[in-house]
């Protein structure tokens, strides 16, 4: 080992046991280096050296959730801000990744993937988006539980017809239009979503659009939209607003389920942006709060941020079960920075760094309030 290595090694190390890790510890958080230029190349790059050294198998830990949690609650992450943090920063803020042609990068490089990835992932309903645990022992009931919350939220009755802003594979609109008798327009902008979507509805009244959010200029009883806010994009919070105070009746309501932080506007993470989630930010609570002013009412602002971890957990779980078919057409790189992006993710909401909301919203508030249901 080379003098320079050596003192890289003993910094990370120093910076490792303020969160309780060891460098080739025996513990489930603990991290296994394999190739000493892991930390060279994570003192260069920060997440995204983090990101590729795991990927490239140069580093493993048995439990990376743990690990992640352990890392975001010290704060060890704030002595690893590069050069390709502030990139990713400067281009969130000076640029708007999410309109025209950029508004449909996510949709090609994550979610047009391919289905049998998502089928055998998120389980009986391809719903790619936090559970409702309360009540809930396994990921199916959690999910159902979820949509059924939100259908309540929403008050839902037979014969309205509703949007949904981001369909994904258009599990929402199907349960809304079985169990609550409603009809329904999503909105997607993956033809992979898009196609599933249709044949999953079939026979439903349901549509399904490959559309821009932004191009929606009619009038719902009521709008929903589900994991999509994470790709609208600072510059486009209050155009969103605008879209849906456009579309929804004036007695209608709005409920936008998102992940999003308590601290001020965050800074893209780099590893993210390039493999998992392009162009795509988490939103802040002073941000939304902002965009919706004098637009909406806020009715209900719901944290469940914990249940987070636990579905992320149990989508790492299906992931891990039906390896053996999948790996036919995805490599071991491949399944590496799945898990990754899994394990991670369910680190940054033990630690409680991020959250996820459900904010019910009435364009002129409801008269006599809202008692919006848990």
């Amino acid at each position: 080992m080379s003098h320079d290595t050596a003192s890289l090694k003993a910094r990370a190390q120093g910076l490792l046991e303020q969160a309780g890790i060891t460098i080739n510890g025996k513990r489930a958080t603990d991290l296994t280096v394999h190739d000493e230029r892991t930390y060279a190349r994570v003192f260069a790059h920060g997440s995204l050296g983090l990101g590729e050294a795991y990927m490239d198998g140069w580093w493993d830990c048995p439990d990376l959730a743990g690990l992640m949690s352990r890392l975001l609650s010290s704060r060890v992450d704030d002595s690893l801000r590069t050069v390709d943090t502030l990139l990713a920063h400067l281009k969130a803020r000076f640029f708007n990744l999410q309109r025209g042609d950029h508004a449909w990068d996510v949709g090609r490089q994550h979610y047009d993937l391919g289905n049998d990835l998502f089928e055998a992932m998120l389980g009986k309903r391809m719903v790619y988006s936090c559970g409702y645990w309360a009540d809930a022992w396994n990921l199916d009931d959690a999910q159902e539980a979820k949509l059924d919350l939100i259908c309540r939220k929403l008050r839902l009755t037979r014969g309205q017809r509703i949007l949904d802003i981001g369909c994904g594979w258009g599990e929402a609109l199907k349960f809304a239009a079985e169990r609550y008798g409603v009809s329904g327009v999503g909105i997607t902008i993956s033809k992979e979503q898009a196609e599933y979507a249709r044949e999953l509805c079939r026979g439903l009244p349901i549509e399904i659009r490959l559309q821009d959010y932004h191009e929606v200029d009619e009038r719902f009883d009521a709008i929903l939209s589900v994991g999509m806010f994470e790709h609208v994009g600072g510059k486009n919070y209050r155009p969103w607003f605008d879209v849906a105070r456009r579309c929804v009746r004036p007695e209608g309501l709005v409920l936008l389920h998102c992940i999003g932080s308590n601290g001020p506007p965050s800074r893209p993470d780099p590893w993210i942006q390039k493999y998992i989630f392009p162009n795509s930010v988490i939103p802040a609570m002073s941000q939304v709060a902002t965009a919706l002013e004098n637009l909406f009412v806020v009715e209900d602002w719901h944290n469940l941020g914990a249940d987070y971890d636990r579905t992320l957990m149990a989508w790492q779980a299906n992931i891990d079960a039906a390896w053996p078919e999948l790996s036919a057409r995805y490599d071991e790189r491949f399944r590496r920075m799945w898990r990754f992006y899994l394990g991670c993710s369910a680190g940054i909401f033990r630690s409680r760094r991020d959250q996820l909301w459900q904010l019910t919203l009435s364009p002129q508030g409801v008269p006599g309030g809202l008692r919006v249901p848990r």
